[in-house]
């Protein structure tokens, strides 16, 4: 193909995005870096700009950026500042206002999509994930590369451009059958809401499934929420069964604690926590507390968004790293061919799966 494949990672993902060129030079057995150069100006004030310091003319551009990133920070009237979603979200703007145009094709890669729980409107509300994607179409992106989002059919709102939802199940579970012990398995869905997920990964390990129903009290609102007065469970019986509790997303991380204490209550063996995103939006207090509680073993998360370094190294959390599997989206779309090859790896789960039994 005539053009080559151009990246350019925002530095709140700039970890991650290294990785990714590394693997995608390993795949392509390509010396040279697909690293775009950028510039990120920050102005005292809080305005900003982008300039990409060389050219993207008729290349086939990737930008990836995670905008949860809550570590980038900058000097606004003389105090440091942390970047909002909001602010990351404007940086994406720049950089593919930047290319003016001149790019042969723009892929953007946000992990973690913007505003993807304000999906759906309820009376008075704003719909700000869907006029954003809007915004990117008519800013010139051509396609949309996200992972596990909180609801795809979002994608709605762009019926006319390329919307790729990944979900990085196989690479979760590849890690998660070779770090433990999962036998006399059982996946338990939080909520209503992440049960097709939670199929999805017993489908995978040939296990049961079971799912809480979280009653509210829909009278009250708390930090936006109506809060939970009960968890009714229903599905097979969870005694002395290693059980892995799935969603998309931890925030606060407390409803995934509060499951999984009703677990151990109904006498579970083990408790695993897995969420493609690790927010922490109020820290990491109550995990920590559960684990030294015996709530759980481990929380199994992704790089897709941004986690501390000091989360990283604490003995509960483990990273999945999925730059290997970026890289090869990247390089799937770039040469054209059918991306069924990378959605659908469960012959290699099961593989590996009765590789683990029979060792």
């Amino acid at each position: 193909m005539g053009k080559t494949v151009k990246l350019i990672v925002l530095d709140n993902f700039k970890e991650v995005g290294a990785k990714v060129d590394q693997e995608l030079r390993r795949m392509t057995k390509q010396k040279e870096s697909y690293l775009t150069q950028i510039s990120d100006i920050r102005f005292s004030n809080g305005e900003g700009k982008v300039r990409i310091e060389e050219t993207v003319r008729h290349q086939d551009l990737f930008i990836l950026c995670d905008v949860g990133n809550y570590h980038i920070s900058y000097p606004l009237h003389g105090e440091q500042h942390c970047m909002s979603p909001d602010e990351h979200f404007q940086d994406v703007k720049r950089v593919i206002s930047a290319t003016s145009g001149r790019s042969e094709h723009i892929t953007l890669i946000m992990p973690l999509l913007y505003q993807s729980r304000q999906h759906k409107r309820k009376g008075r509300e704003s719909l700000d994930c869907a006029v954003a994607l809007q915004e990117l179409e008519t800013l010139g992106v051509d396609s949309i590369v996200t992972f596990d989002a909180h609801d795809p059919n979002v994608a709605n709102a762009i019926p006319n451009l390329p919307f790729e939802n990944f979900y990085p199940t196989h690479t979760i579970l590849e890690t998660l059958i070779e770090q433990e012990d999962l036998e006399n398995l059982l996946v338990v869905s939080p909520d209503m809401g992440a049960m097709e997920r939670s199929r999805y990964y017993a489908e995978l390990l040939g296990c049961d499934v079971g799912v809480f129903y979280k009653r509210r009290d829909l009278s009250k609102v708390v930090n936006g929420k109506n809060p939970i007065i009960d968890h009714i469970y229903m599905g097979a019986d969870v005694q002395d069964k290693t059980i892995l509790v799935v969603d998309d997303m931890i925030a606060s991380g407390s409803s995934m604690i509060e499951v999984a204490e009703e677990l151990k209550k109904r006498g579970a063996h083990k408790v695993y926590l897995i969420s493609t995103f690790a927010l922490f939006t109020e820290g990491i207090e109550i995990f920590q507390e559960a684990y030294q509680n015996h709530l759980f073993e481990k929380l199994y998360s992704t790089n897709l968004s941004y986690v501390p370094d000091t989360i990283k190294k604490l003995d509960w959390f483990y990273e999945v790293d999925c730059s290997k599997f970026i890289a090869k989206i990247i390089d799937t779309l770039h040469r054209g061919i059918s991306i069924h090859t990378i959605q659908n790896g469960k012959q290699e789960i099961f593989e590996k799966i009765q590789k683990k039994l029979d060792s």
